[in-house]
């Protein structure tokens, strides 16, 4: 048996790595869940988790953790009173979920009136690589982990609406002027200077360029990469598709107060059209069948773990 001493002085990932692979499925604690109702959810959840899981098994090898303990844990926020860990999956209910953690937390009595700015700027929340080693270790091994999942079209066209199509004093100057300057012939001044009005080919042209003139960004990332779901071992995998009830259900699973309901509301640009499959088509359309097959091969295994269909 090592000391506490030896094992904190050994490489974080050498520490981990008996951990994760492959990730052992452990059943779901369910003690706090009343009603009957639940039970389609549930029955959902089991398959999502054993699906994933068989996936990992099927495609995981010990020659493929590359990525430093600290990276793996990046994105992911704790909540310490119920403990939760959540992992954030840019336009997949993302907003809402920090503002519900919030609320767990006692920063906040209602998930209503949190601003935006508040959520995302106030710095309310810990992520779990702000913690050392061993809190990290006993968080990973016992506070239930969650992570909500979207598909990867939508969630991309969702990201490509909300940064490109509306005023936006970040991702316009920073990836709107490097990506018009790259992939637009003839760009004019006004566009070039401002890099607003980025259209969606365009954008679909960085996001496959391996020499892309500036870098990724979480909100197209792919959730395999975000989250890292064969080496962490989620103990619930939520949908976009059926967000309310997979976050009702998953608040009951980590005993949240029973008036804690998930927030309905859009977070942003609510009059808007949700970014639905038939408007991910009216996009698609804008690409070649080349791109928009590049498109899918970028997020294969994005389709592959979350059981997704091809588009």
């Amino acid at each position: 048996q090592l000391s506490d001493q030896q094992k904190m002085s050994e490489s974080p990932l050498s520490w981990f790595r008996g951990l994760y692979l492959p990730p052992a499925l452990y059943p779901l604690n369910k003690t706090l869940i009343k009603g009957g109702k639940w039970k389609g959810v549930d029955s959902a959840q089991e398959k999502r988790r054993s699906f994933l899981h068989d996936f990992c098994k099927k495609y995981n090898s010990r020659k493929k953790l590359r990525t430093h303990l600290i990276h793996l844990v990046s994105r992911i926020y704790v909540e310490d009173r119920h403990k939760v860990l959540y992992c954030e999956v840019p336009k997949a209910g993302c907003s809402n979920w920090k503002r519900v953690l919030m609320v767990l937390n006692g920063l906040a009595a209602s998930a209503h009136n949190i601003s935006h700015d508040d959520v995302h700027y106030g710095k309310h929340l810990r992520k779990l690589d702000s913690y050392d080693l061993k809190g990290i270790h006993t968080r990973l091994n016992t506070y239930t982990k969650t992570i909500f999942v979207r598909d990867p079209m939508e969630r991309l066209v969702s990201a490509f609406r909300d940064k490109f199509e509306h005023p936006n004093s970040y991702y316009h100057p920073v990836f709107g002027k490097a990506i018009i300057k790259k992939y637009r012939q003839n760009a004019n001044e006004e566009a070039l200077k401002t890099g607003s009005g980025v259209k969606f080919k365009e954008f679909i042209q960085y996001l496959l360029d391996s020499h892309r003139p500036v870098g990724m960004d979480i909100h197209w990332e792919q959730v395999s990469k975000l989250c890292h779901p064969c080496l962490i071992n989620y103990d619930f995998i939520g949908k976009f598709e059926t967000l309310e009830e997979d976050a009702n259900y998953f608040l009951q699973l980590v005993g949240a107060p029973a008036e804690l309901k998930f927030p309905k509301f859009k977070d942003r640009h609510s009059s808007d059209e949700r970014t639905s499959a038939e408007v991910v088509r009216q996009y698609l359309k804008e690409l070649s069948k080349e791109e928009r097959q590049l498109t899918y091969d970028f997020y294969y295994l994005d389709y592959l773990m979350f059981n997704y269909t091809s588009p």
